[in-house]
């Protein structure tokens, strides 16, 4: 990447990657004894994309920094310079060097760092090993849940050729506050396969949990003087979703703090209770609905929200979760059974939220019948989690039929997709998975070792053989 203003990487800050983590915590000496790397424009983004850490020469180039970012925050040492010090790194690293890291931007602040755009071949290269990466693991459905115009172009274009294999269902989206949705087409079952819909879009109320940036209603347990970030000021936010509900999209928004919950489900009880909002022709959904006071989750399910989870956070998490929280706010974080009971017909959209986690539904499905943490470099090992063997707050565990409809049958119900497909009905598509194992009998461990043995859509083979 020669010809770019700064070179990219995602960098995972899961448990069990702490190889990774050394690397990234040393990558301050590196630069300096490496006469390949030293004085290079470098860029990481931690793996939930809500903070980067930039090298020196990206700090020089950007210049001068504002004191301060509406729904961001530039970590700063002492002195009031860009500094990764204390803050997102020590949460994973142990290494003491980390202490030499420079630049860390969280949230909205990291739109201050030059960005260098993808150029067409790079996109299609992302494109061609994304799809032949989700077939293979039995994707038939993908709901991409932040395209930007110029994506959605890139994806309609693919739509037009006849080169999109699974079904697409985009959620349209741009980093404004002030009313974008002219950008975002409507599209149903658009292109020569009809595998291309857009009629929704994406909004993010706060930050992540791992950078202490989703919002809260009161401090952090573990940093009692921040409650974390807003990123969509509340009165734009609730102007941008009454708009978009005007104008016919599917509002979908990013929530994981109980404040940043119970904001949205202000601004979706106001439509749906007071400006005659219909919430099944509407489907409004909480993206994440990670943590939530023990109120909000029965008035998700009381007005009819869905909650769009991903199991794996669970897992993910649960290792500093509670020591972010404490130990009543924790009751309403991941709370997916508790979400599944109280909402109308036991609708609860299961996802992944790959790339931040694993592409393969089968973590997700043994995340949320297990509650147990499985080590990728030992996958036959028992699965730990910080209650032992029995799983993370077992109360919340789903049931394997829960789990299975969760990433059927509610995903299509969350897209307006249930007439067509989510289940094997007569009258349906043909979209189906062939596994190698029967992931609703075989022992819990057995599913991580399971396989796609065939993907087909639209009744034909896209990956393996019948």
């Amino acid at each position: 990447m020669a010809n770019s203003p700064v070179s990219y990487c995602s960098t995972p800050t899961r448990p069990g990657l702490t190889r990774q983590f050394d690397v990234i915590s040393s990558i301050q000496a590196d630069l300096d004894k490496d006469p390949v790397l030293k004085g290079r424009p470098i860029s990481l983004t931690r793996v939930d994309g809500h903070a980067r850490w930039v090298s020196p020469r990206v700090l020089e180039l950007m210049g001068d920094l504002p004191d301060t970012v509406e729904g961001g925050h530039i970590v700063r040492d002492a002195d009031g310079r860009p500094t990764g010090k204390s803050y997102i790194l020590p949460m994973v690293f142990s290494r003491s060097d980390h202490d030499a890291l420079l630049g860390i931007f969280v949230d909205n602040a990291m739109a201050l760092i030059p960005t260098p755009e993808w150029s067409e071949e790079r996109t299609n290269q992302f494109f061609e090993t994304t799809i032949k990466d989700a077939l293979a693991h039995g994707l038939t459905s993908i709901h991409d849940a932040m395209s930007s115009p110029e994506q959605i172009q890139f994806f309609k274009k693919k739509a037009e050729a006849g080169e999109l294999p699974n079904r697409l269902y985009l959620m349209g989206h741009v980093p404004s506050n002030e009313y974008w949705g002219s950008q975002i087409p409507h599209l149903i079952d658009y292109g020569k396969q009809k595998h291309l819909t857009v009629k929704s879009v994406k909004l993010v109320a706060d930050g992540a949990l791992g950078s202490w940036g989703a919002a809260l209603i009161e401090p952090y347990s573990d940093k009692p003087e921040d409650n974390g970030l807003l990123l969509t000021p509340p009165k734009d936010l609730s102007a941008l979703v009454h708009q978009f509900w005007k104008d016919g999209f599917q509002v979908n928004i990013h929530c994981i703090g109980d404040r940043a919950n119970n904001l949205v489900l202000n601004i979706f009880e106001d439509i749906l209770t007071k400006q005659g909002g219909n919430v099944s022709e509407w489907r409004p959904r909480i993206e994440h609905a990670q943590i939530m006071t023990l109120d909000d989750i029965q008035r998700t399910g009381k007005l009819g929200v869905l909650a769009s989870v991903q199991p794996t956070h669970a897992t993910s998490d649960m290792g500093y979760a509670e020591t972010r929280l404490g130990p009543e706010r924790i009751k309403g974080a991941y709370a997916y059974q508790s979400l599944l009971q109280v909402t109308p017909g036991h609708v609860l959209p299961l996802g992944s939220d790959f790339p931040i986690e694993s592409i393969n539904p089968l973590l997700g499905f043994y995340a949320a019948v297990t509650r147990l943490r499985f080590d990728p470099l030992h996958p036959d090992a028992p699965g730990t989690s910080p209650h032992g063997s029995g799983g993370w707050y077992p109360n919340e565990k789903l049931t394997r039929a829960q789990a299975l409809k969760g990433m059927t049958w509610d995903a299509a119900y969350a897209s307006f997709a249930e007439k067509d497909i989510g289940s094997l009905t007569p009258g349906k598509k043909a979209d189906f998975v062939i596994l190698d194992k029967n992931i609703m009998t075989v022992p819990v461990a057995d599913i991580l070792t399971t396989k796609v043995s065939a993907t087909v859509i639209d009744g034909k083979v896209v990956y393996g053989a019948l």
